[in-house]
């Protein structure tokens, strides 16, 4: 009886062998699949020629020196006093970067209308202020910058020029008795962050000073079209703006 019992064990051991077998033999081979394409990202590109507008704030710092009056100089120099001459300005630029992997090199012209204006009373001249007015400036720059994807970074510097006008007038009064006006070169260092909305449009603000140096005025008497003085000044100008650039073209660059 447990012969018999065994031998029905082996048996139906060998049968369930032989079934999975032709089972696995059945199954059909395992489809071939490929492997994922690597994932390509783009990266922001800030090459490409631009066109832009700009607004902002800025304001000068002037220093008055009188060196001569009526033909007559002044030796040594006698201070009349400084003033900040503040206001709003509004403009335009034009440029083109090329970017070299994540540094970003351009060249940029700036022009803006400004109303930055101020006065002092003069130490000099009893009774009498001076008043300057800049009411345009221009920026010719190069620019070095480090993007982070559509986040730039950079700085820049270059040559500045600014159109200077000056009057003095009666303190009590509000009237001018003399005039005088220039346009003034000098350097320009600044930095600014830029973000792109979208691949050709961007959004910056940007912070310029502008060191314009000394130089001599001469002032023409409104009354007599005479000499009435000379005036040594002196200015520097700091000038923050926002600025929305349109960038045209550039090539689509991609990222593993």
């Amino acid at each position: 009886m447990q012969s018999k019992f065994i031998a029905l064990l082996s048996g139906a051991a060998l049968s369930l062998g032989l079934v999975t077998a032709a089972s696995a033999a059945d199954m059909a081979a395992r489809p071939y699949t490929k492997a994922p394409a690597p994932m390509i990202a783009a990266m922001y590109n800030w090459s490409g020629f631009y066109v832009g507008i700009n607004g902002g704030g800025g304001w000068s710092r002037k220093c008055w020196d009188a060196t001569s009056v009526l033909g007559i100089a002044v030796v040594p120099s006698v201070a009349e006093g400084c003033h900040d001459a503040s206001g709003g300005t509004v403009g335009g630029q034009v440029g083109y970067r090329w970017q070299a992997a994540a540094w970003v090199f351009g060249l940029e012209a700036q022009g803006n209308w400004a109303d930055f204006n101020g006065s002092n009373a003069s130490l000099f001249l009893p009774g009498a202020s001076n008043r300057s007015k800049i009411d345009a400036f221009g920026l010719f720059t190069g620019q070095v910058g480090y993007a982070f994807n559509n986040m730039l970074l950079y700085v820049k510097g270059g040559a500045a020029v600014t159109n200077d006008k000056y009057d003095g007038f009666v303190t009590a009064t509000n009237v001018v008795f003399d005039t005088g006006s220039e346009t003034r070169w000098g350097a320009s260092v600044g930095v600014g962050g830029e973000f792109g909305i979208t691949p050709n449009l961007s959004l910056a603000i940007e912070y310029n000073h502008l060191f314009m140096g000394d130089r001599d005025i001469a002032f023409t008497a409104v009354a007599v079209p005479l000499a009435s003085r000379t005036d040594r000044i002196s200015q520097d100008v700091d000038i923050v703006t926002a600025r929305l650039n349109y960038r045209f073209g550039g090539p689509v660059v991609a990222k593993y």
